[in-house]
């Protein structure tokens, strides 16, 4: 089995092939050989990781994508009884950790080359300050990005919305729409923690096709 996996990696490295070798050849050093083995293949496994954001950063940066991104940390689930759309202090906010969290998101779309973008958000305080805080260009409100948490039954009309105003965006802009974690599963069937970005790949037709998540702690 483990012959078949290396040969499955043709670029695993000497390393590798010496620790299994010395495996095989020199029983007294069996313990030795497969901790090195075991290190080898975690950091194969850490490059494949890394490659996997890379190949999600040069994404974003191809006409026909877009990034959803979940309000940064807000403690707490839903919002008090008193909510007001048009009051952020009845609402669920961005801690101080929050706000750093979503400086250090904007500050990684410009590490990667994306300096400007079209930004919508949600009309909820916590969403519309993460997008701001993201500095990569102005605002934009989407009421069907609002979260449907307390009302489910418009979960889906909004997701259908949302699907379809994705599909009519020119494919030559970035778009990043700052939402909650209710949207963004209806979306990509993804549970994304706060701050999570969600990579996805858009289409005329209407179709969201996921290619994966970057999390910014």
């Amino acid at each position: 089995m483990l012959p078949m996996l290396l040969a499955s990696w043709p670029n695993c490295g000497s390393a590798v092939g010496a620790a299994y070798a010395a495996a095989r050849v020199r029983p007294a050093g069996l313990i030795l050989a497969k901790g090195t083995l075991a290190l080898a293949l975690f950091w194969i496994g850490l490059g494949h990781v890394f490659a996997n954001e890379a190949s999600l950063w040069k994404a974003l940066r191809t006409p026909g994508h877009v990034a959803l991104i979940r309000h940064a940390l807000a403690p707490g689930i839903g919002d008090p009884a008193a909510f007001k759309l048009e009051d952020c202090s009845t609402q669920r906010n961005l801690s101080d950790a929050g706000r750093r969290q979503a400086r250090r998101i904007g500050e990684r779309f410009r590490d990667h080359g994306i300096y400007s973008a079209r930004i919508y958000s949600s009309q909820w305080c916590r969403c519309l300050e993460t997008a701001r805080l993201l500095e990569l260009g102005r605002v934009g409100e989407l009421p069907a990005l609002n979260s449907f948490f307390s009302q489910p039954e418009l979960g889906g009309k909004q997701t259908r919305a949302i699907r379809a105003w994705l599909s009519a965006q020119p494919p030559s802009d970035l778009v990043i729409v700052v939402t909650h974690q209710v949207n963004i599963t209806a979306l990509t069937a993804i549970h994304p923690r706060a701050g999570e970005i969600v990579v996805a790949r858009t289409s005329t037709q209407g179709e969201l096709v996921t290619l994966g998540t970057i999390v910014i702690d």
